[in-house]
């Protein structure tokens, strides 16, 4: 549920992970352009593509000018994303892009060639903007791409299109993904190129028989008409997904034969192995509790297995500690082995698994690796982020690929959230840091010194106005949340404020982090500490902090009740503190966080007084499949059914006591609107009045249209102040 955060906190600057203007362009998934050597790298620059040094800002090289990438008789292209062939002669250039559920993952694509000094579209013969995932094959010469859900090859030399499959529809897509496996396995390039540049690994999806919710958008024309969105909610089954393998020179497809249903299971991992005959593929079932990794043999299509793994809860997918990036496979010893994370001992931990299976525990101690960062197997390291000691920070470490004890590389003096790219040698580090009161500063580092070379000194903020306080409270159940206040300018703790609690509490992100931004409330028309709120937030239980497997997995079949029980006790303790008003207690959140709100509202009138919910799920079967059912189990009978309705905040409705401002875009095609709807039913039915506001055929993030994000903040901010007045009493 990648979308849970619109607008939270988190989605503050300090999560940007903007670099210095003196670093690389983005590519596609957010990664600098590096030369192999490491200090060489390429980025778009005034039209232009260069080739810089990190170490020399002076050094720079033009691969190809704004007028080379001029067509002929027209504008100069906009360069959105570009990759180099592997023999650094051809540039590969995505512009003129498209959004695609999520993602600009549609455009048109061309290649210059840096020898001769041309510049080619490939797939000119097809529609416009309907080329997706472009890639040149590994010896340059070619270049495949998905367009209207076939795929296709194009030869560099002779311009020569070849078509390689047919069967292609909204339905039947090939080399990419429908919406649930792009919005929750992080899934949108389906394709990969073989080793020998002879072959295509693809997926295809089969969404023929998943059920369409049927949106109406009655605002962009005289007469309503229906936008249909494949959309599998939790109980019905998912598309069904296979592996091809089809031949370049034959446009022949080989099935891989991957044992189990293709329906009941999903495929959210495929690549090559370093043979030019084998895949490798991880499957999980539906559940999302049993992970196997098969090698596939392509001749064949016979699949062996080589590694099997279960969890009582579930089992993380790589985009949850790879940065939301599923793709590659981190290959080690000349294909022998390849490197894993896995939380079996109860811990986030990275293994070295060989082809037999065989598995070798890297990461040792009660810590969670947060993610890893680079795999430099000539230099012998893993790096990756971790903080051992802090739940609500990240730091980076290192640790011998051969195993030993990790090595803190972020200096001890900048307490705060990290983040890194690095070169491929992990000399270079292009950082980012900040902390709940020091805005993101960036910086090129040399490694593992951790030297500064360029960009910002980082200097901590300790000055900062309205700096958050970081604090741990404990429930009468015995849980300990970490938690962040921010008190009101100019505070007395002899006199009383009204408090506002910002939620979150699901799985997908955590809400109480110590950086720049996590504790702002960017709805707020104004300042709240100015205008005399406590502002709060808490993360209980299923939160994916870095507290242990224990921690994350304790929500599992209890959403709604666990995350809700938590917060509700948490705040009961704090409404002992002398200086909170506990007739003024408020508490606003956003998709989960709105569902959350709800929850709270309902199951605990009697210490929430105000909410502000936003695009929440009000009823847990309406939600998407692969998301709810991973973290509720799947509902094949009542007992299972019944998980999701006692999590529900439809199930509560009848005891809202206090004030209410529900909020959902009609055009929403991540939580629907009939979530909206089925609330509104049930608040009518037991007479429990509350104030409505429905955006038409906003998405989720509720920001498309004029004068819309203005219009909500205000909302937001006036309905608060009316019903949770501001200042000290």
């Amino acid at each position: 549920m990648n979308l849970k955060f619109y607008r939270s906190a988190l989605f503050s600057i300090a999560f940007s992970l903007l670099m210095l203007t003196q670093v690389a362009v983005k590519a596609q998934r957010g990664k600098t352009h590096w030369a192999a050597d490491g200090y060489q790298y390429y980025r778009a620059q005034g039209g232009d593509i260069v080739e810089l040094d990190i170490r020399d800002a002076s050094k720079k090289t033009v691969l190809a000018s704004k007028e080379a990438l001029t067509p002929a008789g027209g504008q100069p292209l906009s360069v959105a994303n570009f990759v180099l062939s592997n023999d650094g002669q051809k540039i590969l250039i995505f512009t003129n892009t498209k959004r695609v559920w999520r993602y600009n993952t549609r455009g048109d694509y061309w290649v210059y060639d840096i020898a001769a000094k041309t510049l080619k579209q490939i797939g000119a013969g097809r529609p416009a903007t309907s080329l997706m995932f472009a890639k040149l094959s590994p010896d340059g010469a070619k270049a495949a791409y998905v367009s209207e859900h076939n795929l296709f090859t194009e030869d560099l030399a002779t311009g020569t299109i070849k078509q390689l499959t047919f069967d292609g529809t909204d339905k039947l897509i090939n080399g990419t993904f429908d919406w649930a496996y792009e919005e929750e396995f992080d899934c949108r390039d389906g394709f990969r190129w073989s080793p020998d540049s002879k072959s295509l690994a693809y997926w295809q999806i089969d969404a023929s028989k998943i059920k369409k919710y049927e949106m109406l958008n009655t605002t962009d024309s005289i007469y309503p008409y229906v936008v249909p969105v494949e959309y599998p909610v939790a109980g019905e089954d998912p598309s069904s997904c296979k592996i091809g393998v089809v031949d370049i020179s034959t446009a022949k497809t080989t099935w891989l034969n991957i044992p189990g249903d293709a329906v009941q299971h999903y495929i959210p991992r495929m690549e090559w192995t370093t043979e030019p005959n084998e895949v490798i593929v991880e499957q999980l079932n539906r559940a999302q509790n049993e992970s196997k990794i098969f090698i596939a043999n392509v001749s064949g299509g016979t699949a062996t297995l080589i590694h099997q793994e279960q969890d009582n809860a579930w089992i993380d997918g790589k985009s949850r500690w790879n940065g939301g990036d599923p793709t590659g496979w981190e290959w080690i010893e000349k294909g022998k082995s390849f490197i894993w994370v896995s939380e079996k001992d109860g811990w986030r931990h990275i293994y070295k698994i060989n082809r037999d299976g065989k598995e070798t525990l890297i990461t040792k101690g009660n810590y969670d690796v947060i993610s890893l960062t680079l795999l430099d197997e000539t230099g012998g390291y893993i790096y990756f982020s971790a903080s051992p000691d802090n739940a609500t920070q990240k730091y980076l470490y290192r640790i011998k690929i051969k195993g030993g004890n990790a090595e803190r590389l972020t200096p001890a003096d900048q307490p705060g959230t990290h983040s890194y790219e690095l070169s491929p040698t992990g000399k270079i580090g292009l950082h980012t840091f900040s902390n709940s009161y020091t805005p993101p500063q960036n910086e090129v580092v040399s490694l593992p010194e951790h030297k500064h070379l360029s960009g910002t000194d980082i200097k901590l903020n300790k000055d900062a106005k309205n700096k958050p306080e970081f604090f741990k409270v404990t429930t009468v159940d015995g849980v300990t949340m970490d938690g962040w206040m921010v008190k009101p300018t100019n505070f007395d703790s002899t006199k009383k404020y009204p408090v506002v609690f910002y939620v979150y509490s699901e799985p997908a992100g955590a809400t109480v982090t110590d950086s720049y931004g996590s504790s702002r409330n960017g709805e707020y028309v104004g300042n709240m500490a100015d205008d005399g709120y406590i502002y709060i937030s808490l993360d209980n239980r299923g939160t994916p902090a870095p507290k242990g497997a224990a921690w994350r997995k304790a929500i599992y079949k209890n959403i709604g009740i666990v995350n809700i029980q938590d917060q509700a006790m948490g705040a009961k303790e704090i409404l002992k503190w002398p200086f909170v008003d506990t007739s003024r207690v408020a508490v606003w959140g956003w998709s989960g966080g709105g569902s959350c709100t709800l929850n709270l509202m309902f199951q605990h009138p009697e210490i929430y007084k105000t909410g502000i919910a936003v695009a929440a799920v009000g009823w847990q079967l309406t939600y998407d499949n692969i998301y709810q059912e991973r973290y509720m189990g799947v509902p094949i009978d009542s007992a299972g059914r019944a998980v999701f309705i006692k999590g529900s905040p439809v199930t509560y409705a009848k005891n809202l006591q206090g004030n209410l401002l529900y909020v959902h875009g009609t055009g929403d095609d991540n939580v629907h609107y009939k979530n909206a709807e089925m609330l509104i039913n049930e608040l009518v039915k037991y007479n429990r009045q509350f104030q409505l506001m429905s955006y038409p055929n906003r998405t989720h993030g509720i920001f498309e249209g004029p004068g819309t994000t203005q219009h909500l903040r205000t909302l937001y901010t006036q309905y608060l102040k009316d019903h949770c007045p501001p200042g000290a009493k």
